[in-house]
């Protein structure tokens, strides 16, 4: 408990001392393509996913970092020569974005983001390919534009893969990489 007050603390005091800081909520739509890059397993499009949670922005004199927690559901379609496979990632993603603001409204962004992997897993599967060993956590970045509009923004980001999301499906050797173009609106709380 005593922690908990002492990062609450430490919060407010950081978003005194800087004017440009705030606290507040997002979600959002992603449009992923995961390529298990594999011959056997051909990507069936681009598949919609969601993310919602909470943002921190710490800033002054032009520069800001916000880290953000959320939920994140993305997808995947797939077809080899018996099945059509289809994959479902849910993960909370940690992104930590460093960035600066120009002209009071727009801001340009980039950092890296942790995702742990809550409950993924493969479905319309046929007995051939029985396991999918997806990795508990990886690593990635993000970059994009950002539009505040008062207490109102708007985030446009890409999110690209530095580390495998799974080593293979069954017997199949794989090295995918997920990668999205991700857009959000948030509201600045406080």
């Amino acid at each position: 408990m005593k922690k908990l007050l002492l990062l609450l603390a430490f919060a407010f005091i950081a978003f005194q001392a800087f004017p440009q800081s705030g606290f507040g909520i997002k979600a959002g739509l992603s449009s992923t393509k995961v390529d298990f890059k594999n011959t056997q397993f051909a990507p069936e499009g681009a598949q919609t996913g969601y993310h919602v949670g909470v943002f921190g922005r710490l800033g002054g004199a032009g520069f800001f970092v916000q880290p953000e927690l959320l939920f994140t559901q993305t997808s995947g379609k797939f077809i080899n020569d018996q099945d059509q496979l289809t994959a479902q990632f849910n993960r909370l993603d940690i992104p930590v974005m460093l960035g600066m603001r120009f002209f009071k409204v727009l801001r340009l962004q980039a950092g890296p983001i942790a995702s742990l992997n809550i409950n993924s897993k493969l479905s319309e599967v046929s007995d051939t390919i029985r396991d999918a060993e997806f990795k508990n956590a990886t690593l990635g970045y993000q970059a994009g534009v950002g539009v505040d509009i008062g207490n109102l923004f708007i985030d446009a980001k890409y999110e690209g893969g530095l580390s495998k999301w799974t080593e293979n499906i069954g017997s199949f050797t794989t090295d995918n990489r997920i990668n999205q173009w991700v857009v959000s609106l948030g509201f600045k709380i406080f």
